[in-house]
């Protein structure tokens, strides 16, 4: 695959509470490397609000999905099948304490398309509170071979 990507981002929440579902969905140009066996990819994405852009990092392999935001927001996700990983996620508003756990998990891999999904449950201070499905898409930005 090239090094420059679109990056196609759909997560969905599904809250406890309420039964509601909270979508959102992201197509944003990129960066794609691989290097020892996993995927990496970069990306902007400019937050409501806040100005400057928070950056992205995905590194994505067989064992599982790492995301990492640098800026405004701040955290280092970790999704592993199976296993619960804690991480803080800081944003100018306050500090929150996540739980992460990966329930399914999915790769896909082609010459100009990489396609990771995950299923995991979310929890926040110590309490469930989403079922929550993120598919991270990289493909190269040949009009050809690109589709959402």
């Amino acid at each position: 695959m090239e090094k420059d990507v679109l990056i196609h981002v759909r997560g969905l929440q599904m809250l406890d509470d309420n039964g509601q579902e909270e979508p959102i969905e992201i197509v944003v140009p990129g960066e794609y490397y691989f290097r020892n066996g996993s995927h990496y990819l970069r990306y902007e994405e400019l937050m409501d609000d806040l100005g400057e852009p928070t950056v992205n990092y995905i590194k994505i392999s067989q064992k599982g999905m790492e995301v990492r935001k640098k800026g405004p927001v701040n955290t280092h996700m970790v999704f592993e099948q199976g296993k619960k990983n804690m991480t803080l996620y800081s944003t100018p508003f306050g500090t929150l304490q996540m739980g992460i756990s990966a329930t399914n998990m999915e790769l896909t891999e082609t010459e100009s398309c990489i396609d990771m999904k995950v299923n995991y449950s979310l929890d926040m201070n110590e309490e469930h509170v989403a079922d929550c499905s993120l598919v991270i898409q990289a493909q190269t930005k040949n009009p050809a071979e690109f589709s959402l």
